[in-house]
């Protein structure tokens, strides 16, 4: 099946309908752990999808903190959209270079920052290469435009509201890192944090919402996974992974579900996992 909704997720097929659209823009949100041995921005400057910006998660952030790509100040989102030329009219679609990742982070943050044309391209530039679709080196440029943040409260969470969660049940609390991470059978790649997971969460890795392709599974799928890992749609939910990128994509599957009670945990683990006073659970 092919999505084409303009505020979740669409096709390769649907951008390249609308490439030359003059409300269109297209934003790089390539973003990679260090294991990986690859520079999003870089590939980039090789190779991008024509007209598209790089948006870089780690730029655009809060950088008052130690947290990594922290949702940033609003005056300076509002800045970096301006000069991207994107308004609050515009149509925003995200891709990155493995095909579905990093770009739902960058999906979330615009839509947290009161932005609703926006969405993810299902496959991201690998499909869109894997098709002999066009490619460009050159930089596009725009002119400025006007983008007023309107941010969406509801959509990030706090260490407290998790820790809330987890003594009360209220809400429920989704972790999208792979498995052996989420029991503590395994090490984080970042140093210093412990290992394991939050009281009452289940592990929803953010692998078992792709296909092989690396595309978004369909509904019934998807529902099915997080059936799989316990998920309670009757509860609202906390998505988390490591620094808030995957958990992005449970954000993303759960929009495409129509489940619109839920909201990010932006600290992830790399604040929880910290030592101090957070309980950690393994096995």
């Amino acid at each position: 099946m092919a999505y084409n909704d303009p505020r979740t997720i669409v096709s390769t097929g649907w951008l390249a309908d609308r490439l030359r659209d003059p409300d269109l823009r297209v934003l790089d949100g390539s973003w990679h752990l260090p294991q990986a041995g690859r520079n999003g921005r870089a590939e980039f400057e090789e190779a991008h999808i024509p007209g598209a910006r790089f948006f870089d998660i780690d730029e655009f952030a809060d950088h008052s903190t130690v947290l990594p790509h922290m949702v940033p100040r609003e005056e300076d989102f509002e800045k970096w959209m301006g000069g991207f030329g994107i308004g609050n009219h515009c149509q925003v679609v995200v891709y990155d270079g493995t095909g579905l990742f990093s770009s739902a982070r960058v999906w979330w943050l615009l839509r947290h920052m009161g932005m609703d044309r926006v969405a993810v391209l299902d496959g991201g530039l690998p499909k869109w290469k894997s098709e002999g679709r066009e490619l460009e080196s050159e930089i596009a440029t725009a002119a400025p435009a006007a983008f007023k943040a309107r941010r969406r409260p509801e959509m990030a969470k706090s260490k407290d509201d998790v820790k809330r969660a987890c003594a009360t049940g209220d809400a429920q609390v989704l972790d999208a890192r792979p498995a052996d991470r989420f029991r503590g059978e395994a090490p984080e790649p970042r140093p210093g944090l412990r290992a394991g997971h939050m009281p009452g969460a289940v592990n929803v890795p953010f692998s078992s919402l792709l296909n092989p392709d690396k595309t978004m599974k369909p509904p019934e799928e998807l529902r099915a996974a997080f059936n799989k890992a316990g998920a309670d749609f009757d509860r609202p939910f906390i998505t988390s992974c490591g620094s808030g990128v995957t958990a992005s994509m449970i954000t993303l599957a759960l929009e495409i579900l129509g489940h619109g009670s839920h909201g990010l945990y932006d600290g992830s683990w790399a604040e929880w996992g910290q030592e101090g006073n957070t309980e950690v659970v393994t096995g």
